[in-house]
């Protein structure tokens, strides 16, 4: 199994009684982002308990998730999913995940199957350019700002033109690249977590900003990515009172759209107030 298969695995907790299901999930630190697990990766085990119950819509196209408070590593939680409904084309459901009896993140899931919406569209974001992989910088070669464990999970490139703050165009945006660090595969359900887990469009206004910790993340998945690295873009153009919104672009290899997100984040900094 490749990490992000095994460290998001969940385990039936009990049997199911009628719309309710319980799972547990060992956590561990390799995801944290400045002492936490990264949200996206607490994301990603509810989204395995969703999937462990409903088999006809293996593919996540709605997931907007709130985050009560930090998860903690190195330690189990517990994730219980409520069917809400159950459909032909979809189902949509709701999970909360605890630890030591606290929700740490409530999330409202709409699952299908993206095989049922394939076709050509009508209208479609196209990517915009990016530097190529081989001018990229790595992640892990920047000022963190935090500590990263999770570098050691996704591999993270960046375009060097969106990551020094500019003088001439004051924008917080950021591009790059991004995959697993051991070369799994990009799925349907992986993409929330990249979309929570690709650094902060802030660095591109700011440079090193720190943690910024999410407080609610909507995502709509458009499709199954193709294997290969899936190319992002995130820009914040609503900034101040110490919050942020944010708003993302995933493309797989193949320059398709895979994936849409918005979030709202705290900035942990004096000079926003945080």
């Amino acid at each position: 199994m490749s990490h992000f298969e095994d460290e998001t695995a969940v385990r039936p907790m009990s049997e199911s009684a009628g719309s309710m299901a319980r799972f547990a999930t060992d956590l561990t630190d390799a995801w944290n982002i400045n002492g936490n697990p990264n949200g996206g990766y607490l994301l990603a085990s509810s989204l395995r308990a969703v999937a462990a119950i409903d088999d006809r819509h293996p593919d996540p196209i709605s997931v907007t998730t709130h985050y009560l408070r930090p998860g903690s590593s190195g330690e189990q939680a517990e994730i219980s999913v409520e069917t809400i409904r159950s459909g032909r084309r979809t189902s949509t459901l709701r999970t909360v995940m605890t630890q030591g009896g606290k929700p740490r993140i409530t999330s409202l899931v709409t699952m299908s199957d993206l095989e049922l919406w394939s076709g050509p569209g009508v209208a479609s974001i196209e990517p915009p350019p990016v530097a190529p992989l081989s001018a990229c910088i790595d992640r892990s070669m920047l000022p963190q700002g935090v500590d990263l464990p999770i570098l050691s999970r996704v591999d993270v490139r960046l375009d060097p033109a969106t990551v020094e703050p500019s003088v001439d165009e004051a924008r917080a945006f950021i591009a790059g690249w991004i995959r697993f660090a051991d070369a799994t595969p990009p799925s349907a359900l992986a993409l929330p977590l990249f979309a929570d887990a690709f650094p902060p469009s802030l660095i591109g206004l700011l440079g090193q900003v720190g943690w910024i910790p999410t407080v609610e993340l909507t995502v709509q998945v458009r499709a199954r990515p193709v294997d290969g690295w899936v190319r992002a873009c995130f820009e914040s153009r609503d900034i101040g009172g110490g919050m942020l919104v944010e708003d993302g672009l995933l493309w797989d290899a193949e320059s398709n759209l895979v994936a849409q997100s918005r979030q709202l984040a705290l900035i942990l900094s004096r000079d926003f107030g945080g």
